[in-house]
């Protein structure tokens, strides 16, 4: 059975109702669907509660600037309260109708099943029946995908794909015959549609975008995102494949190589708060760039300064403030007397040392001797190389030892929540620094009205922060994951032929 673990992010959403509105072509020939929405009341933003990664969503469809037999095909995006863009598809002859998230964070395609008669996600959504299909293929290869509150399972079968105009042949996707748990039950999306590399897809599929492109379905193998985050709109944005719509981005693409095939994964330079470097990435993180993330995800020790910036609420690592209190003073000596970084909680005792970095005690006394009890001394760990990095930190801003002292304690009551998710001030974005992202020597700015979400409207209006920590260790990490938040500002081109990723200033 193929298998594939994914971690989603929480994000926060409210329901909309869409009704398509059929527009002229325009002149390049383009045949755009717009999308009016409506806002329904907040008790649906329990509908988005994921604890891992997921998810988006667009709507509509068609449209085509004919080359022969390629062309470049337009689907218009449904905006859901900014937190998920999603799609509808057609699969068999004649095609079946679907509403689908387009991630770039997975690779598979799935929709429910006919035959998942227990899982009552499948009875509130659309189902595939393979026998109303006269393209249909049997296959019957297993699989199952894993997500933080639950997973899919079913088993593989092959058909035609329509996307827009574009109709793929004899694409393998999975039928799931198991939907459990409230993550897919209430969703409004039916199934995911996945445009990540084949290195993640469970079974070995061969992903729907890479059959797009060896069966001459595009003029180019480039496909591009446009996510409106303007939620008054009716229109959510675009996804073209096989080409860039110029009318979406105001300003020359920066392009970064993929540096690692999977996800779209390329290398980033440092993060800034309000103009000032955090340190940590300093010498280079890893991103993704992620249409199934509605938020930007990234490691701990900085998310906590950005909590710690705009005033989110966390929650208080007493582990943090332990490690503050006993070992504060040793570790800014420490740093003062050139001590390498790195060794520093080795050589107090706090971590193992492998050699190239810090390894928590904990971690290795499980492997070494299967002891389950020393999860306290893993987070003690983890507190003191955040520690380290932020006194190392606020010592190149030539702070005395107590303002930083002070400092760490205030980033300790300003850890992300277990959940991820943290309220911040609506009356306060006035004041709130920007948070920029080095990639490809290029500033990436957002602005606090650009990276915080609302929810509700007048007195019952929520602010929550467009960040959340996760952290994804050596040699995948330290990893960003830069969502919708980070997508919606720029648009962002996947350029499969050059193995780049590119972007823009949104339009």
């Amino acid at each position: 059975m193929g298998t594939a673990h994914r971690v989603f992010l929480p994000f926060v959403v409210l329901s909309v109702l869409v009704l398509p509105l059929i527009l002229p072509a325009t002149a390049e020939g383009l045949i755009r669907v717009g999308l009016k929405k409506k806002p329904l009341d907040e008790n649906s933003r329990l509908v988005g509660r994921f604890s891992e990664k997921e998810i988006k969503p667009l709507n509509c469809l068609r449209g085509g600037l004919s080359d022969g037999s390629h062309s470049t095909d337009i689907i218009s995006l449904k905006n859901y309260l900014n937190a998920q863009y999603f799609g509808e598809i057609g699969i068999g002859t004649p095609p079946q109708k679907f509403t689908v998230i387009f991630d770039t964070g997975s690779s598979n395609l799935w929709v429910p099943s006919s035959k998942c008669y227990f899982s009552i996600a499948c009875w509130v959504h659309s189902k595939y029946r393979s026998t109303r299909s006269s393209t249909y293929q049997k296959n019957g290869k297993s699989a199952a995908i894993h997500y933080g509150t639950g997973a899919i399972s079913g088993f593989f079968s092959e058909d035609n794909v329509e996307l827009g105009d574009l109709v793929v042949k004899d694409q393998e996707f999975i039928e799931t015959t198991r939907e459990p748990g409230i993550t897919f039950l209430a969703a409004k999306f039916d199934g995911i549609l996945g445009l990540g590399f084949k290195e993640i897809s469970v079974g070995n599929a061969v992903p729907v975008w890479y059959n797009m492109v060896e069966q001459g379905l595009v003029k180019d193998p480039v496909f591009s995102f446009w996510l409106n985050r303007k939620a008054e709109d009716g229109e959510g944005g675009e996804i073209v494949f096989g080409g860039i719509d110029p009318a979406h981005h105001k300003s020359e693409h920066v392009y970064v190589p993929v540096s690692q095939k999977g996800y779209w994964q390329f290398d980033m330079g440092d993060v800034l708060v309000g103009g000032q470097s955090t340190g940590f990435c300093a010498g280079g993180c890893a991103a993704i760039a992620d249409s199934g993330t509605s938020l930007i995800a990234g490691p701990t020790t900085i998310v906590a300064e950005i909590n710690q910036k705009i005033g989110a609420a966390g929650v208080v690592s007493q582990e943090c403030k332990t490690v503050v209190a006993q070992y504060g003073e040793q570790i800014l000596d420490m740093l003062l007397t050139e001590t390498q970084p790195m060794k520093i909680c080795s050589q107090i005792g706090l971590c193992a040392f492998d050699g190239t970095r810090g390894v928590s005690i904990g971690i290795e006394s499980v492997v070494n001797n299967g002891d389950k009890s020393s999860v306290g001394s893993d987070l003690m760990c983890n507190a003191c190389e955040m520690a380290v990095v932020w006194m190392q930190n606020q010592l190149k801003q030539n702070q005395t030892q107590e303002a930083i002292l002070n400092y760490i304690n205030q980033l300790c009551e300003r850890l992300p929540s277990p959940m991820g998710e943290s309220a911040v001030e609506c009356s306060a974005l006035s004041s709130m620094p920007s948070i920029s992202f080095t990639i490809g020597g290029k500033t990436f700015e957002l602005t606090p009205e650009q990276y915080v979400l609302k929810v509700g409207e007048g007195p019952v209006e929520q602010c929550i922060s467009g960040f959340i920590a996760m952290d994804i260790p050596p040699p995948r990490g330290p990893l960003w994951i830069l969502g919708d938040v980070f997508m919606g500002v720029y648009h962002t081109v996947f350029d499969y032929g050059n193995m780049r990723v590119g972007f823009a200033e949104a339009a």
